[in-house]
Formats: structure tokens, C-alpha cells, sequence
């Protein structure tokens, strides 16, 4: 699976309508409304390097009111969840 991270600017007026529009894309899992320097934030995971394109130069770029987007592809996922597995191999919650 190849995910990728992209950072959207928005016309300010249709956050909402674009981050709806967003997620409703095949390929975006989740589309999030942020504060700070970008308007939206959305994970894109897809099976093939190629799907990339496919999806945010050609579905997310495009998008009416997406002014700027600026992607970043993850090598490795790290989370708490993922440590916990690793470390509990074998052995049972001692609940």
C-alpha cells in the first residue's frame, strides 16, 4: 500500500464543498480541515505508484476550488498501535 499525505489550498469560501468532494474520491481515505498554513489535509492510499498520479494530478488538482496542493509520500508508517503488536507477540493482555 503507498500513501501519500497532500496538503491542499482551498478558495477559502469552499472548504467545506471541496473537503466533500475530496473524500468522496476513490483513493482519498480521509480528508481532514486544518489550521495553519494549508486548508485541508488528505491521505490518499493506493495500491501502485502510478494510482498516484492518477488520483491527485488528476482528481485532487482538478477539484473545483483547489487552488495549490503539495504532496508527500510516506516510506514507513510508525504509531503506537504498530509497537504495541510488535512487543505483545506471544503473550496475552494481562487484564
Amino acid at each position: 500500500m503507498i500513501t501519500a499525505i497532500v496538503l491542499i489550498q482551498c478558495e477559502t469560501d469552499s472548504i467545506p464543498e471541496v473537503a466533500g468532494a475530496l473524500a468522496a474520491l476513490p483513493g482519498v481515505s480521509e480528508v481532514y480541515s486544518t489550521a495553519g498554513n494549508v486548508d485541508l489535509i488528505a491521505v490518499v492510499r493506493v495500491r501502485e505508484f502510478d494510482q498516484i498520479a492518477d488520483v491527485i494530478a488528476d482528481r485532487i488538482s482538478k477539484t473545483t476550488g483547489v487552488v495549490d496542493t503539495e504532496t508527500h509520500i510516506a516510506f514507513r508508517a510508525y504509531s503506537q498501535h504498530d509497537l504495541e503488536e510488535t512487543f505483545a507477540i506471544g503473550f496475552d493482555d494481562a487484564d
